[in-house]
């Protein structure tokens, strides 16, 4: 997936003029710009809500779609704006932000042979992770990077756990399938799977519970079970987490180069200043 910040304006005076604006905040035009795109993906979100509640939606359904069509074709010109202004083009089109804005058009289209799939535009909230970059907050990003690497680099040990969890949910519910001998939610093995997994996980729906004191018994072992379980995935993700947050002056905050030199003073992948 591409950089966003690779970008590179046209030639033209209005391309460079038009990407200040669109693609930066650090003047006045530019960040009146993103505030009026976070405000337009705030109020899209809000109609999609609001047409799913049926009172409201007979009642506003014209303004609804009005509102709606304004918004998506503004969306429209602004996301051909930012494919028009530059000149390296695929660095937009395939980074991070240019796709979760092409899939945020995609539904306001596909809506006219499929209506249903309108409410698809609620991925449009995926857009206002630009509020970091907008609010000169990019520190938070840079705390969401580590903990997305920190699931990554975990990845093979949560793997391994959710394995061990499915078999310990399989030989539970079929344990209760016996013990309990087929009483109202446990007729099968795969519904008394489904208790094991919904008790085990802490959730406890309360909808099935034993009844035999054999089956309560078993119950409170995997009540007790469940919260020690609960701590295994979050003491592995916690790990990761403290590593790369000892490593973290040595990661470039744009980009996210890791590979930095002990001595470097730029990164050598985009070129910042190295704090």
């Amino acid at each position: 997936m591409e950089k966003e910040h690779n970008l590179v304006p046209g030639d033209q005076f209005w391309k460079s003029f038009l990407f200040r604006i669109i693609y930066r905040a650090d003047t006045k035009l530019g960040k009146l710009f993103d505030v009026i795109l976070l405000a337009l993906i705030l109020t899209s979100t809000f109609i999609i809500m609001m047409e799913s509640v049926p009172k409201l939606d007979k009642r506003f359904h014209t303004w609804f779609i009005i509102a709606e069509w304004i918004i998506s074709v503004f969306f429209t010109v602004e996301y051909c704006l930012r494919i028009a202004v530059l000149k390296n083009k695929k660095c937009y089109i395939f980074s991070f932000f240019g796709i979760i804005d092409f899939l945020s058009l995609v539904p306001f289209f596909l809506s006219f042979f499929f209506p249903v799939t309108k409410y698809f535009l609620i991925f449009r909230m995926l857009r206002m992770l630009r509020v970091f970059r907008v609010f000169n907050l990019l520190d938070f990003m840079n705390d969401g990077s580590v903990i997305v690497r920190a699931l990554k680099n975990s990845s093979r040990k949560i793997y391994i756990f959710l394995l061990f969890l499915i078999i310990f949910s399989v030989v539970v519910g079929s344990m209760m399938f016996m013990v309990e001998g087929g009483r109202p939610g446990f007729e099968t093995i795969p519904q008394s799977i489904y208790w094991a997994v919904v008790t085990v996980t802490t959730v406890g729906y309360g909808d099935v519970s034993p009844i035999t004191p054999m089956g309560k018994f078993f119950a409170v072992i995997l009540m007790l079970a469940g919260y020690s379980i609960i701590a295994v995935p979050t003491g592995i993700v916690t790990a990761e987490m403290r590593n790369k947050r000892q490593n973290l002056e040595k990661i470039c905050e744009r980009c996210g180069n890791e590979d930095i030199d002990d001595d470097a003073r730029y990164c050598k992948q985009c070129g910042k200043k190295l704090a």
